[in-house]
């Protein structure tokens, strides 16, 4: 099976609502839900002060990628490991 890059904007994707919690997750390294989950129930609580929060949050991630944008190089290091997962289970089905 081959990998499929996904060529469109990340708040434009439509599992996302502006891609806060997916970038912060790119960002550093970690898994998006745990970002979602408290932010779901943040909206329980007090849904106002977690819209805010939200949007408040997106205009810093807007910043950073604006003032700080990746480099191609470093956009294809970070593609590099599901390419080589790929490889992997391809070799893997090859040798059984």
């Amino acid at each position: 099976m081959e990998t499929q890059e996904n060529p469109v904007a990340l708040p434009m994707r439509p599992h996302t609502i502006l891609g806060v919690c997916e970038a912060i997750g790119e960002d550093f390294g970690f898994n998006p839900v745990l970002l979602r989950i408290p932010f779901a129930a943040g909206v329980l609580w007090s849904p106002s002060l977690t819209l805010a929060a939200y949007l408040g949050v997106g205009v810093l991630v807007l910043a950073s990628r604006l003032l700080f944008p990746r480099t191609k190089a470093a956009a294809a290091h970070s593609a590099a490991p599901a390419v080589n997962a790929a490889n992997e289970q391809s070799e893997l089905a090859n040798a059984a």
